[in-house]
């Protein structure tokens, strides 16, 4: 969102215009299916970063920007903020790749996404860098070394076996076994209490029987 507007205030900036719309109708798709299959605690959190990010940081920029600052010193306070973003952005797989190293397992991280994220980063240096445009170009030089170790990642640790992690799906299954099993030995527990009272009552209740005097009737030899 940041590119597009920067392309908005950049001379001959349908470009990034085209392409920026694209990603944001993509990305926008991708949000809309995670709120759908998220977890409640997950589009809670989603919905606040997206209220602050999107719509809050978003909107002061532009407000502050169109407020405070025109022409070519407007264009150059937002490229150094999408400057900013965009190298946040390349630095996000850091968590991954070290995930890989951590598990010795690619599972995490396709390398059909590392490949087009090197690609992807190679494309717009060299765009920025033939329109001159040092705030596209500068942060992708970051992507494409962040790419490229990466790929090797994916090299060394192909072979290695693969470290499955359970699902979330299955984490919950095993706890509602977990909780069952709990259960039942509660039950087990309870009703075995219970029918040691019982057999203590019965034994309690045939030693008073035996305790207890027994009356005499008076025969006809007695009297």
């Amino acid at each position: 969102m940041l590119l597009l507007y920067y392309g908005f205030l950049k001379t001959n900036g349908i470009m990034l215009i085209t392409i920026n719309t694209i990603g944001c109708a993509i990305e926008g798709a991708y949000i809309i299916m995670f709120m759908i299959y998220a977890t409640k605690e997950a589009k809670i959190y989603t919905t606040k970063l997206l209220l602050l990010l999107n719509v809050g940081a978003y909107g002061l920029i532009i407000l502050f920007t169109s407020l405070f600052s025109d022409g070519h010193r407007r264009v150059t306070i937002v490229g150094w903020i999408c400057a900013v973003f965009s190298v946040c952005v390349f630095a996000a797989p850091l968590s991954i790749m070290r995930l890989v190293i951590k598990t010795k397992s690619v599972e995490f991280m396709p390398f059909s996404l590392s490949f087009f994220l090197t690609l992807c980063a190679v494309m717009w240096f060299f765009y920025g860098l033939l329109i001159k445009d040092y705030y596209i170009a500068t942060p992708n030089i970051l992507g494409f070394a962040f790419g490229i170790a990466q790929m090797i990642l994916y090299i060394i640790y192909k072979e290695r076996k693969k470290l499955v992690l359970p699902e979330p799906a299955k984490l919950q299954e095993l706890m509602t076994v977990i909780d069952l099993s709990a259960m039942e030995t509660q039950e087990n527990s309870k009703t075995g209490s219970d029918q040691k009272k019982e057999d203590e009552g019965d034994n309690f209740s045939k030693k008073d029987e035996g305790d207890k005097p027994t009356d005499h009737q008076p025969t006809e030899s007695n009297v």
